[in-house]
């Protein structure tokens, strides 16, 4: 199954909010909740939905999300933390996290084009897992550095603070990686057990 590419309105509707995919709401319509409320939901359609809020706020696609629940698997630890670790520690969402890019896919983007350097070498591969201590910096374009600093300054007006795993020196556009991210700075409200119970039913 190929990434999403259609309207993201239409998928925070049924999924409710997901920040790394859009930062938009949709209104609330009075005729559905009230269909909603009547129906019953199965179990697998509650893991099924958990599921896709994973996929759709990282940008995943079904193949990707699959590889990453084996890898947790053979992990140490609870799989389904390590699982937010291994997501929360791709190169795109930690450019979100920094509010260098104002989605997910927007930093994906930003990673596509060669804009952003790690360790200072150029890295174009949105997945790529960083580690403590690395340095993600900007290449030296004064045009994208002014589109950043915008993000930046709406990413610090609509969110509290950044996670305690990130420090951010908005001068330099540079951003460092203190350690591994602890699961309660993690920005999605997902339970993430229903996710590894999704794909053992599956397996």
């Amino acid at each position: 199954m190929s990434r999403y590419r259609g309207p993201r309105l239409k998928i925070i509707r049924r999924l409710k909010t997901l920040p790394g995919l859009t930062s938009k709401r949709p209104q609330k319509r009075k005729d559905s909740m009230n269909r909603s409320s009547s129906r019953k939901i199965s179990q697998y359609r509650i893991r099924s939905e958990e599921k896709q809020k994973l996929r759709f706020h990282y940008g995943l696609t079904e193949r990707q999300l699959l590889k990453y629940v084996r890898i947790a698997r053979r992990a140490k630890g609870s799989t389904g933390q390590v699982l937010l670790q291994l997501l929360e520690m791709r190169l795109d969402n930690i450019l979100f996290q920094l509010g260098m890019a104002p989605t997910i896919p927007g930093a994906r983007q930003l990673v596509n084009h060669g804009h952003i350097q790690v360790n200072d070498h150029m890295v174009d591969i949105p997945s790529y897992p960083c580690k403590p201590q690395d340095v993600i910096t900007i290449r030296d374009q004064q045009r994208l550095r002014a589109i950043i600093r915008k993000n930046i300054d709406l990413f610090q007006r609509n969110r509290d603070k950044l996670p305690n795993h990130l420090t951010f020196h908005s001068l330099q556009c540079k951003g460092f990686i203190n350690q591994i991210i602890d699961s309660k700075w993690i920005s999605l409200k997902i339970n993430e057990l229903l996710v590894v119970e999704y794909y053992s039913r599956q397996a």
